[in-house]
């Protein structure tokens, strides 16, 4: 028998719309069990954890294999945002909120939220640029140690 999970670290690393909600499932759902999770936003990834810009994601429509059409067709002016609303509709339709709700349920249900250092400092970021929700700007050897006897998660 399988040793059940206990505590996933989930990173996620894609700036779009589409590249933030794998990892915020994962977590909600982690929390709902009873897992312990923690959330580390890495490059592009904090667009989902800055104050700024978290209620304006996009979807990707350019060069995304999974958009399922030729990369001219996705580059034509206000595809993204067409895409938006409807991958927004869905998702509300079957009770996914949006991107700030999320990260509020997630933090309130006991996940860590954390910014990667590294990154915060290529892109020239402070603390008063995320949102209440992050915890704490993390090194990766911080990560690690949170993460130890743990499963790790790429999203």
């Amino acid at each position: 028998m399988a040793t059940p999970i206990e505590k996933v670290s989930i990173i996620v690393a894609g700036g779009s719309l589409e590249g933030m909600y794998p990892g915020l499932i994962l977590a909600n759902g982690a929390r709902m069990e009873g897992i312990e999770a923690d959330l580390f936003f890495t490059f592009f990834g904090l667009d989902a954890i800055i104050e700024k810009r978290m209620d304006k994601l996009k979807v990707a429509t350019v060069g995304n294999p999974a958009m399922h059409m030729p990369t001219l067709l996705g580059a034509l002016p206000g595809m993204s945002a067409f895409a938006t609303g409807m991958m927004k509709k869905e998702m509300e339709k079957i009770d996914i909120p949006p991107v700030r709700e999320f990260l509020e349920m997630i933090h309130d249900a006991g996940a860590g939220i954390y910014a990667c250092k590294a990154s915060v400092d290529m892109f020239h970021l402070t603390k008063k640029d995320f949102c209440p929700m992050v915890d704490d700007i993390i090194s990766v050897g911080q990560f690690y140690e949170r993460a130890a006897g743990g499963q790790i998660i790429f999203t």
